[in-house]
């Protein structure tokens, strides 16, 4: 557990999952509860990254599947008409 929460938390990669095998009862819950987290976090930050791409290159219909929190705030400011109007230059 502690290497997915350095690489999703620190190093930025995406998509790690821990695995402890033989685990049960409280470790499983903890195992099973860090494994959502990261995947959550990286189907956010990977669609927030696939939005902001086609924002770049003028694709301005491309829009968000589920985010929540302060990746919503970020959703919100790239969706703002003055970043639309910033990238269109």
């Amino acid at each position: 557990m502690t290497r997915v929460a350095r690489e999703v938390g620190t190093d930025g990669k995406l998509g790690g999952q821990a695995e402890v095998p033989d685990v049960a009862g409280t470790w499983k819950d903890l195992t099973d509860n860090v494994n959502f987290m990261a995947s959550n976090l990286t189907g956010q930050v990977r669609n927030i990254a696939e939005v902001a791409t086609a924002i770049a290159t003028g694709d301005f219909q491309r829009r968000y599947v589920d985010v929540r929190g302060e990746i919503l705030q970020l959703k919100e400011t790239l969706h703002d008409g003055r970043a639309v109007a910033f990238v269109r230059g």
